[in-house]
Parts: C-alpha cells; structure tokens; sequence
C-alpha cells in the first residue's frame, strides 16, 4: 500500500518527478523548454509552495497562475490537448506515488486548474476576437 500525501517533502517528491516526465514529453516538453524558457530552479520551489498550499492551506503561495498561462498563450496557442496531457501526466504520477484522501484532492485540484486556465484564456481570446460581446 502506497502513503497518502502528507507533507512538503512528499509535495516536493511528486513535483520533481512530475516536471521530470514533462520535460520529457513530446507532447509538452518543448512547451516548457523551448517557449516558456522555464527556470527550473526558480519554477520548482513556487510549484511546491502552490501544491503545498492547495493541499494543506499554508498560505505559502502567492502568484497568478492565470496571468502567466495567458502570457504564454500569446507566444504559443495552448490548447486542450495540452492541458489534458498535462493532467493525464500528473494523475499518472500522484497515482504511481501515492493514494488516499490528498493525493485524490491533488487529482481533484488539477483538473479544477486545468479547467478554469482553459476558461480564462478562452475568455481572452473571445474578448479580443469580438470586443463587443
């Protein structure tokens, strides 16, 4: 039987092996790498405390998770296939590391994220393609 997640140290594990197989990914890797230019060593820590946050209500994160995403859309269209990827990975890994009641809020959490991203830079792009409606 696999432990639930309890800790930052069990944050920090799912983490870094779930940036490690999308930065492997043929599908989003080069999304990370090649356009987003990701500074791994900045990016990691903001991940865990947002992660650290989402799951045990720390406090520990503050960013705008939605104003990046819509920045990186500029460059680069994202798209649903994308963000089911992304959540296909991290479920793959949560589920590879861990079970019980957080590891499912994680599960349940990413596709909550994934879900409103999607609106929100859907929203920008109706909004500049149709002003008026």
């Amino acid at each position: 039987m696999k432990n639930d997640i309890k800790s930052r140290n069990d944050i920090i594990q799912l983490i870094d092996i779930f940036y490690d197989t999308i930065k492997k990914d043929e599908i989003l890797g080069y999304i990370f790498d090649d356009i987003a230019k990701v500074n791994w060593v900045k990016h990691l820590p903001i991940m865990y405390d947002f992660w650290e946050n989402t799951l045990f209500y720390t406090g520990s994160y503050s960013g705008n998770p939605v104003q990046n995403h819509r920045a990186l859309n500029q460059k680069f269209a994202l798209s649903k296939l994308h963000f089911d990827r992304w959540l296909k990975l991290f479920n793959e890994t949560v589920d590879r590391l861990f079970e019980g009641e957080k590891a499912e809020l994680a599960k349940q959490r990413a596709l909550s994220i994934a879900t409103v991203l999607q609106i929100k830079i859907a929203q920008v792009v109706n909004t500049e393609q149709f002003p008026y409606t």
